[in-house]
C-alpha cells in the first residue's frame, strides 16, 4: 500500500463509496419492508381488495359496502375476526373540530377514522388506558392516541371523559381508551378511532350493498389456504349479495352480467399494503412502491459492482509489477495455493479497510440521506445482534468476489517465463479489462439517462398544462368552524387588495381533499346503458374562476339563478364517456338526482398523472371545511398576514391552518421526486467510482508504456500525437459503452414511463447529452496522465537503457 499509494487509494475509496451507498439504500429498504410487522399475528391479517378486468384494463379498489364484513364473518368459519375502517372525509373522517366538553374553544385536528371494535384486536393495537374489548363497543365512543390524549388531558387517564366534535353538543363522544401512537412503520397513521357501533350515516346505510365506503380487514384462523379462500369469497359476495342487490336497485342486466364476469376479490396481507398498493384507486393511506425499492437496490449493487471492477482491473493491470514477485516466490518453493491465499488476504484486507471507511461515510451522510428520503427514523442498528456477523460475511463475500480472479490470474505465472521477461500479459488480460471498463461506463450512462428522463417527467408533471392554475392559491383548512359566518368571512377576504377570488369547497384537485364516486347515466337510459363511474363534487360559483379552469362550453354557476341548484357542470371526460355530442341542456342522473348540464369544463388532473382523468360532475352546494383563496401579489408573506388578521376576527381562539395548492400538488409526486434525487446522487457516485478506476488505469498504462513513449518522442512524435495515442483507446471503449447503454437506457426508462397515463417522450438530445458528458468526463479523467506522459523528457524514460 505504501509503495503503490494510488492503487490503494483508488481501491479503498471506490470500495468504501460503493459499500456506503449500499448501506444507506439497505437501511431505506429495511425500513420500507418492515411496515406492519409489529403486528403480532401479521401473517394472518389481510385486507380485502376488489379487482375488475375490463378489456385488459385492471382496476383495483379497497372499499366495500357496509354489511360485507358481517356477511363474511357469518359465511366463512375460516375468519376469526372481521372489522372495518372508514376514513371517508365526506362523513367526518380525516379532520374535525374538537374540544373537551368543559371547554369553549375548538381545535382543528386531523387523523380521524371510523372503526369497528374488532379492529383493535385484528391490528393488535396496544391500549395504554382502557380495555381493548370494550373501548369501542358502545356507540359514540372514541379511542385516541397517546399524544392527542396528552394534549387534551395532560398527566391523567382520560377514559370516560367526554369530547365535543364539530360543535355537536347533542352527540358528545366518550373516550373509551388511549392507544399508543402508531409507529412510523405502520400503514395507518391515525390519531383517533371513532366507533362504528350503532352508527349509520344515512337511513339504511348499514344495510345497503350499493355504496362502497369501508375498508375490510380480516384475521384468519391458522392454516387457511389464502388462494382457495380468495375464490370462495369472490363467488359468495358477488353471487349471494352484490348481484341480487344490484338487480333489486334496477341496475341494467347487461351491466350486472359484465361486472360478474370481470370482477374478483382477493386478500392482501397487511405487510404488503405499504409497498404493494401502488396501483390502487382511491386508497385511503399513503404508501410506497415496491418497484422503486428494487430499482434503488439494483442501482446500489451496480455501484458496488463498479468498485469491484476497479479492483479487478487495477490488479490485472499491475500484473507486470507482481510477476517477478510471483516468479521468485515460486522459485524458492511457494505453491500456487500459497500465492492464491496471499492475494486473497490482500483483497480481504482492502475489503475490511473499505468497510471501516464506509461505516464512517454512511454514518456521516445519514442525516442528509434522511432529509432526501423524507425520513427521520433511519439509523444504523448498532445494537442489532445480526449487524456485525452480517458485516463480517459481507467483508468476506466482497473481498472474495473482487479478489478471486486476480488471485488465480497472478498466481498462474510460470517462473521461467517471468524471469526471462516472456510474459505477454497485455494481450492476455487486455480484453477482459477493456470489457469491464465498457461495462462500468455503460452502467454510468444508463444512470445518467435515467436521471435526465426522471427530471424531465417531474418538470412535465409540475409545469405542464394541468387544466387549472395551482399557483398563488391558498387552501385554508378547518373553515367549517366558521359555521354560519362562512359567507361573511368569504366576503371579508374578497375585500382584501391582494385577493383575486375566493371559493368555498373542500373538493380540490389534490390529495387529502374530499372525493365522492357515483354512477352516472343519461336521463332515460338507466335500464339500457351501463353506468359511467365518475366523481360528484360540491362547489360554489367562484370555484372555476378561483382555480383558473377553462369552460369550453356553456356557462358557470350563478347564485342569481335558482334553477342552478339542479344543474351540473361536467368535464370533457364525462362528455366522452357518456357519448354526449351536444351536452348543454342534456339531463344526467346518478340514480337520486336529475341534473341538467349547463357547462363543460376542460379536463384537469385531480388524480395522479399516472391515471387517466376520470369523469367528473360538479354541482352547486355547500361543502365548507376548506376555502381556497386566489392571490394576486408577489408579497405572499404580507397577504398571509392580512388573511390571518381577518381569520382572528372570526376565530380568535383558533390558529389559521393553511397549505399552498402548488405544494400539495407537488407532494402527490413525492415518489417521483425521490427517485430523481436518488438517481442523481447515485449517478454521480457511479461516475466518480468509474472515473477513479479509469484514472488509475490510465496511470498504470502510461507507466507500462513510458519507454515506448520515450522512444516515440526521440523518433519525432509530437505531444499531440502521443496524447491522441494515449486517449484514443479509452475513448473507443467509452463509445462502445455508449452504443450499449443508449438502447438499454431507452428501454428501461420507456418501461418506467409506462406507469404514467400522461408522460414525456424521450428525446434524442437526452442520449446526446449523456454521451457527450460521458466522453467529456472520460477525456478529462485520462487527459492528466496522457498530457503528463506526452510532455515528459524522453531522457528520463530511456536513462536505464
Amino acid at each position: 500500500m505504501r509503495k503503490h499509494r494510488l492503487y490503494a487509494i483508488v481501491n479503498i475509496i471506490g470500495f468504501a463509496t460503493g459499500i456506503a451507498a449500499c448501506m444507506l439504500i439497505a437501511l431505506f429498504i429495511r425500513n420500507q419492508l418492515s411496515f406492519d410487522k409489529q403486528i403480532a399475528h401479521h401473517d394472518r391479517v389481510y385486507r380485502i381488495i376488489g379487482q375488475v378486468n375490463q378489456s385488459g384494463i385492471i382496476t383495483r379498489a379497497c372499499e366495500f359496502p357496509a354489511p360485507m364484513s358481517k356477511a363474511l364473518q357469518h359465511d366463512f368459519p375460516e375468519i376469526e375476526k372481521a372489522g372495518r375502517l372508514m376514513p371517508n372525509k365526506l362523513f367526518g373522517g380525516s379532520a374535525n373540530q374538537v374540544r373537551r366538553v368543559d371547554q369553549a374553544n375548538d381545535s382543528y385536528e386531523e387523523g380521524f377514522c371510523f372503526a369497528d371494535p374488532s379492529i383493535l384486536d385484528i391490528l393488535d393495537i396496544h391500549l395504554i388506558y382502557g380495555n381493548r374489548e370494550y373501548a369501542l363497543s358502545e356507540p359514540n365512543t372514541i379511542v385516541m392516541c397517546k399524544s392527542m390524549a396528552d394534549k387534551y388531558f395532560p398527566n391523567q387517564d382520560p377514559v370516560g371523559k367526554m369530547m365535543i366534535f364539530n360543535d355537536n353538543t347533542q352527540r358528545p363522544l366518550k373516550i373509551g381508551g388511549v392507544m399508543a401512537d402508531f409507529p412510523a412503520t405502520s400503514h395507518l397513521q391515525y390519531k383517533c378511532f371513532i366507533s362504528l357501533s350503532g352508527l349509520s350515516f344515512w337511513n339504511g346505510e348499514q344495510e345497503t350493498w350499493n355504496a362502497s365506503n369501508y375498508a375490510i380487514y380480516l384475521l384468519l384462523k391458522p392454516g387457511v389456504n389464502v388462494a382457495s379462500f380468495n375464490q370462495k369469497i369472490t363467488r359468495d359476495v358477488l353471487d349471494k349479495y352484490m348481484m341480487p342487490s344490484w338487480k333489486a336497485s334496477g341496475r341494467p342486466a347487461m351491466e350486472i352480467e359484465k361486472f360478474l364476469k370481470s370482477a374478483s376479490l382477493y386478500l392482501q396481507n397487511v405487510t404488503d399494503i405499504h409497498l404493494g398498493s401502488y396501483n390502487m384507486e382511491d386508497d385511503y393511506v399513503k404508501h410506497g412502491d415496491i418497484r422503486y425499492i428494487w430499482m434503488f437496490a439494483a442501482v446500489a449493487l451496480f455501484i458496488l459492482l463498479l468498485a469491484c471492477i476497479n479492483f479487478i482491473n487495477l490488479s490485472t493491470a499491475r500484473a507486470t509489477d507482481r510477476a517477478k514477485e510471483v516468479g521468485i516466490r515460486k522459485v524458492i518453493g511457494s505453491l500456487r495455493a500459497d500465492l492464491v491465499k496471499q492475494f486473497m488476504i490482500e483483497s480481504l484486507l482492502y475489503s475490511f479497510l473499505s468497510f471501516i471507511i464506509a461505516f464512517i461515510l454512511a454514518y456521516s451522510l445519514l442525516p442528509l440521506f434522511n432529509k432526501i428520503v423524507g425520513m427521520q427514523q433511519l439509523t444504523i442498528p448498532w445494537r442489532a445482534w445480526w449487524l456485525f456477523p452480517l458485516v463480517a460475511l459481507s467483508v468476506f463475500v466482497i473481498g472474495l468476489f473482487a479478489g478471486l480472479y486476480p488471485a488465480f490470474y497472478l498466481s498462474y505465472f510460470k517462473p521461467v517465463d517471468v524471469l526471462k521477461g516472456k510474459l505477454g500479459l497485455r494481450n492476455k488480460n487486455g480484453g477482459l479489462r477493456n470489457g469491464l471498463v465498457i461495462f462500468q461506463f455503460a452502467i454510468s450512462v444508463v444512470l445518467m439517462i435515467g436521471t435526465m428522463v426522471i427530471y424531465k417527467q417531474m418538470q412535465y408533471i409540475l409545469h405542464s398544462k394541468i387544466g387549472f392554475n395551482k399557483e398563488e392559491v391558498v387552501m385554508i383548512k378547518g373553515t367549517d368552524a366558521l359555521g354560519h359566518q362562512t359567507a361573511s368571512f368569504k366576503n371579508e377576504l374578497l375585500h382584501l387588495p391582494d385577493v383575486e377570488n375566493v371559493s368555498v369547497s373542500d373538493f380540490l384537485p389534490v390529495d387529502g381533499t374530499k372525493r365522492n364516486g357515483n354512477p352516472f347515466w343519461i336521463e332515460g337510459q338507466v335500464q339500457e346503458k351501463q353506468s359511467v363511474g365518475g366523481q360528484r363534487w360540491v362547489i360554489d360559483e367562484n370555484y372555476i374562476p378561483t382555480l383558473g379552469m377553462k369552460l369550453i362550453a356553456g356557462r358557470n354557476f350563478s347564485k342569481d339563478m335558482p334553477t342552478d341548484s339542479q344543474a351540473a357542470i361536467i368535464n370533457q371526460a364525462m362528455v366522452n364517456k357518456l357519448g354526449l355530442k351536444d351536452p348543454i341542456g342534456k339531463i344526467i342522473t346518478n340514480g337520486s338526482e336529475h341534473l341538467h348540464i349547463i357547462g363543460v369544463v376542460g379536463n384537469f388532473y385531480f388524480q395522479s398523472v399516472k391515471q387517466q382523468v376520470d369523469p367528473l360532475c360538479m354541482v352547486l352546494g355547500n361543502s365548507n371545511s376548506m376555502i381556497s383563496v386566489k392571490l394576486k401579489t408577489a408579497d405572499m408573506h404580507g397577504a398571509m398576514d392580512a388573511i390571518g388578521r381577518v381569520w382572528k376576527r372570526f376565530e380568535p381562539h383558533q390558529t389559521l391552518r393553511y397549505d399552498f395548492l402548488d405544494q400539495r400538488y407537488a407532494a402527490m409526486y413525492a415518489d417521483v421526486e425521490l427517485a430523481g434525487k436518488l438517481f442523481t446522487g447515485f449517478s454521480l457516485l457511479a461516475i466518480i467510482v468509474a472515473c477513479l478506476g479509469l484514472f488509475a488505469l490510465s496511470a498504470f498504462m502510461v507507466e507500462q508504456r513510458h519507454k515506448e513513449i520515450g522512444i516515440r518522442k526521440v523518433l519525432g512524435a509530437t505531444a499531440a500525437g502521443l496524447f491522441t495515442m494515449m486517449t484514443g483507446n479509452f475513448l473507443k471503449l467509452i463509445c462502445i459503452a455508449l452504443l450499449i447503454a443508449m438502447p438499454v437506457g431507452w428501454f428501461v426508462m420507456n418501461k418506467w414511463l409506462q406507469n404514467f397515463a400522461y408522460k414525456i417522450h424521450i428525446s434524442w438530445w437526452v442520449f446526446i447529452i449523456a454521451g457527450a458528458l460521458a466522453v467529456f468526463i472520460a477525456l478529462i479523467t485520462v487527459s492528466f496522465q496522457a498530457i503528463k506522459a506526452a510532455v515528459a523528457n524522453p531522457v528520463e524514460a530511456l536513462r536505464s537503457e
